[in-house]
């Protein structure tokens, strides 16, 4: 079986200029029927971690959001919602004053509830029998994958596979990173959650991505393309081609590709473009960046695995800059684990402290700070 991913070259988040690339990739997919049907209940699930200026790129940019909503309804479809659990604040408030509230509400588009949700058991899964998923999420019968093109301290990247987390309700996020402590349990544990929602489309905002620091302290890197797929590993694949990243080293794509949820093989990749069908070989040589930041480092074996407790001391761990902390706790919040790995045991007026016996190393702090104050480091720096 082969996976076709679309390849649209795209300049900037001019709305027409995005909108005809976002209508030449469904046709290129075969046309939205394909896709999703005129009765079903459609849900747009963008990357809305937190409240961000949309130049930073750490959410979805409106722009997408609004071509793919437009070319919905023009295409008839009705039933369309929007949401996204947010890592802190609900969707209302990180959309306001980005526009996406204001393109949502040009095309009627319904902006969902993510706060309530209920257990929904799903005993195929391989890692993970059950989840906490929001109540949009369970009412949809169609789920489109609005993902951002990003660095992920866990798992190096997050596109199309990580996205779906924030399908998941509230703080049980927080709490599935301590049931699922490392990078490769984290991603098989999302491999089962893509398998139960079975998103019908992923398209990956690339325009302006994030390296460096992500996927919330990084920087905007100008990519200039958007993927699209009905397989978000393959679709995950390009994107680690496009970044000179060995798509091997990514722990969703491994499992993707072993749990049955799609493939990261380049021979089995079908790249199309609006000009014809390319190989990835020429993806790369036309729309690859290699001066991308993102963590290229050989990936540990798998018996490392199993010596997560005794290898704590030599991995990456998160440290706070001094100088860019405002104190404002938001890291402390975001901790999942039970007791706190992190607090302000020195007081209000001063950092908070790690306690790096209980640190997990799930980089939530680091993913919420909204101030860039948290970086990674290993013990030597």
């Amino acid at each position: 079986m082969t996976s076709k991913v679309v390849l649209l070259p795209c300049e900037d988040y001019e709305e027409n200029r995005v909108y005809q690339s976002i209508n030449t990739g469904i046709h290129l997919l075969g046309g939205w029927e394909t896709i999703v049907n005129k009765n079903e209940k459609i849900l747009l699930k963008p990357n809305l971690v937190r409240k961000a200026e949309v130049e930073r790129a750490v959410i979805t940019h409106p722009v997408i959001g609004g071509a793919v909503a437009r070319s919905l309804k023009e295409a008839g479809y009705r039933d369309i919602g929007c949401g996204d659990s947010c890592g802190v604040g609900d969707a209302w408030k990180v959309m306001e004053g980005t526009g996406m509230d204001e393109v949502l509400e040009r095309n009627n588009i319904k902006i969902e509830d993510m706060g309530q949700g209920s257990t929904v058991s799903y005993p195929e899964g391989k890692i993970a029998r059950e989840f906490f998923l929001a109540k949009p999420v369970q009412e949809a019968d169609a789920v489109i994958n609005l993902c951002k093109m990003k660095t992920h301290a866990l798992e190096r990247v997050t596109g199309g596979v990580k996205n779906m987390y924030g399908c998941i309700s509230g703080m049980h996020k927080a709490q599935g990173h301590t049931r699922y402590p490392n990078a490769d349990s984290f991603a098989r544990m999302l491999i089962d959650l893509n398998q139960k929602i079975r998103p019908r489309l992923c398209i990956l905002d690339g325009i302006v991505a994030m390296d460096g620091n992500g996927p919330t302290s990084g920087d905007p890197f100008p990519m200039k393309v958007i993927l699209m797929g009905t397989d978000p590993v393959a679709v995950d694949s390009v994107f680690c081609h496009l970044v000179h990243l060995d798509p091997e080293m990514v722990p969703t794509n491994i499992y993707g590709r072993r749990m049955g949820l799609g493939t990261w093989k380049k021979e089995e990749i079908q790249i199309l473009t609006p000009d014809g069908e390319i190989s990835m070989e020429e993806a790369v040589s036309r729309y690859g960046r290699e001066d991308f930041r993102v963590d290229r480092r050989k990936q540990r074996k798998n018996m490392w695995n199993w010596l997560d407790f005794f290898m704590k001391p030599f991995q990456k761990r998160p440290c706070i800059d001094e100088k860019l902390c405002r104190k404002c706790g938001v890291c402390v919040e975001a901790c999942p684990v039970e007791g706190k790995a992190i607090s302000f045991k020195n007081g209000r007026n001063k950092p908070p402290v790690y306690d790096y016996r209980k640190c997990i190393r799930c980089f939530c702090c680091q993913e919420m700070c909204p101030h860039k104050a948290i970086h990674l480091a290993d013990k030597k720096e």
